[in-house]
């Protein structure tokens, strides 16, 4: 039985408003087990024989079905997950900065939004200081108390990019990860 954490785009903003009860109980109609939820922004760990392209597929089709709204996920391994906290260069905690991983189903639509943000220009200039961490993610920083107005993140928060990237402050991808690490030490 595989781990994974899912992470659900756009819940809990925009109208969207699951709680994390029913969402649990939505899922256990479907191939999931020890299904645990991570603050209300739409972070699961859970279990299942499927692999991930199978989970994304359940996954989307439960929130469609049960919640009734147009839903996208990503879905990774837990192991995977660990790899790029570790990876990510930027601090969890710095008064200065917040630094983010946005993550992806589709890595080219990845490749454009990191090039967008390229083009963005310098860091301080309108630009974002960024990083690529793997095909299906990237980290980013963006200035403490200004990261709805920071450019990039009116970049990525575009209908574009909806049905394929999410993003979570770093802090959020730890708590993320410790959860589905502790899954894995109860098989």
């Amino acid at each position: 039985m595989n781990s994974f954490a899912v992470f659900l785009r756009g819940i809990n903003v925009g109208g969207i408003n699951i709680k994390m009860a029913d969402l649990k109980a939505a899922l256990k109609a479907h191939p999931f087990t020890d299904v645990k939820t991570l603050l209300a922004s739409g972070n699961v760990v859970l279990r299942s024989e499927l692999d991930a392209a199978g989970v994304k597929n359940e996954f989307e089709e439960c929130l469609r079905e049960a919640f009734g709204y147009d839903a996208w996920v990503v879905v990774l391994t837990a192991e995977r997950v660990a790899e790029l906290v570790e990876a990510c260069p930027y601090p969890a905690d710095d008064k200065t900065t917040h630094s983010y991983i946005t993550l992806a189903s589709d890595a080219a639509m990845l490749d454009e939004l990191f090039d967008a943000g390229t083009a963005l220009g310098a860091p301080g200039q309108g630009g974002v200081e960024q990083v690529r961490l793997g095909p299906e993610a990237s980290a980013w920083l963006a200035p403490a108390g200004g990261t709805l107005d920071s450019p990039f993140s009116k970049l990525s928060a575009k209908a574009r990019y909806k049905a394929s990237t999410t993003t979570r402050n770093l802090r959020t991808l730890i708590k993320v990860k410790d959860a589905a690490e502790a899954l894995q030490k109860e098989e």
